[in-house]
């Protein structure tokens, strides 16, 4: 599908056109076209078939090439191609992956279902951002199909090594670094703007029945790592400003490295399709934990960030509109209707996911971010596999 965009968005991709000579190149969205980066723009980083060292070079190098192509777009300058001509490619090299749980009511109905009778929220979820380490390697760019992954989980006869029945997927906006920080350094709630390039949308694909055997003790592992699926289009994190909100009200406050002066959140409304029914409409401002809170948290340790980092903000959900199918049918038991008449509790095999959004201006306006699809195919053959018992 291709994406339209205006020419306030501006936003960032890489892309190929037909023929096998075709080299991966940078271009900037404006309407439906590709504006092919290196036609206007001089510097040696537009002519690489990534954006990393692009995004390398830090927030004044991003503020003035996004002043030129803006310029440039007003001038009707530059090589433009239709969008429907070219294949986009995954717009940057992903050095890490890390995925945190934000959402308050999220982790709340996480809890309601998975630990009934219990506290759903546990005391340390409102101290600190809490999240896993993901895989880089598994993060695909939008229209890549997703293969049914296989693991152990239980079912009637005990734990077998089989493909997941509980294919789900969550909704998430994901921010991508790209100025890094040395190992050792403390990156502030207040420097998130100099590092954090821009923000792309996010399905993290899940699969319940294998997580739900391997989370004790460790945490997500086979069930999560095995495909996340990310927009073509990168937003600029400049395009976003008037989005720009306060989050909300935490209670306890935070630890210190995690208190925020200012708007560090934003007016993010998304839209959660399976087969083309939307299922969900959450909005991203009502999380509890802003990505400037998460990427301090994520380096409070020392830990160093890279060029091409990825952290998303967990599932989006609100008070009303939730961004999983674990939510969404009470993990199974209560199925949702599609518009072809049929029902799901969670993903069957030709299921197609799509995510878009919008970003709410504080003057109204409405910036696009893009949209990340993924279909579901059979799961590969297991070759002598056999009952765990």
């Amino acid at each position: 599908m291709t994406q339209r965009f205006d020419a306030g968005e501006l936003p960032y991709g890489v892309f190929a056109l037909p023929g096998s000579n075709s080299a991966p190149q940078i271009g900037v969205g404006v309407g439906d076209q590709i504006l092919r980066a290196s036609s206007v723009l001089t510097d040696s980083v537009f002519t690489d078939g990534s954006l990393n060292r692009f995004m390398a070079r830090g927030r004044d190098f991003w503020r003035a090439t996004r002043d030129r192509v803006r310029a440039v777009v007003e001038r009707g300058d530059g090589e433009l191609i239709p969008a429907s001509d070219a294949t986009m490619l995954l717009p940057f090299e992903v050095t890490d992956f890390v995925d945190f749980n934000s959402s308050l009511q999220h982790a709340t109905n996480a809890g309601r279902i998975l630990r009934p009778g219990s506290e759903p929220v546990r005391p340390n979820w409102r101290l600190m951002p809490v999240g896993y380490h993901g895989r880089g390697g598994t993060v695909v760019v939008s229209g890549t199909t997703i293969a049914r992954p296989c693991g152990h989980y239980s079912d009637d006869d005990g734990v077998i090594f089989a493909p997941t029945k509980c294919l789900d997927v969550e909704a998430e906006v994901g921010f991508v670094v790209g100025r890094e920080s040395q190992l050792g350094e403390r990156v502030t709630t207040s420097d998130f703007f100099e590092h954090v390039f821009g923000v792309v949308l996010l399905l993290d694909w899940s699969a319940r029945d294998i997580q739900a055997l391997e989370s004790v003790p460790l945490g997500p592992f086979l069930g999560k790592s095995f495909a996340t699926s990310v927009s073509a289009w990168v937003m600029p994190l400049d395009a976003l400003d008037v989005a720009r909100v306060a989050g909300p009200a935490q209670d306890p406050v935070p630890a210190e490295h995690l208190r925020v002066e200012g708007a560090t959140g934003f007016d993010i409304r998304l839209d959660l399709r399976v087969n083309k029914t939307s299922l969900s409409t959450p909005r991203f401002d009502t999380m509890y934990w802003t990505p400037a809170q998460q990427l301090a948290h994520l380096t409070s340790n020392g830990a160093r960030v890279r060029t091409g980092d990825l952290f998303a903000s967990g599932t989006v959900s609100d008070d009303t509109e939730f961004g999983s199918l674990l939510e969404l049918t009470w993990n199974g038991s209560q199925p949702l209707p599609l518009a072809d008449g049929s029902t799901r509790c969670y993903l069957e095999d030709g299921d197609e996911v799509s995510l878009d959004a919008v970003a709410v201006g504080r003057d109204g306006s409405r910036s696009r971010l893009g949209e990340v699809r993924g279909a579901v195919t059979p799961a590969r053959p297991i070759a002598g596999s056999r009952s765990a018992r």
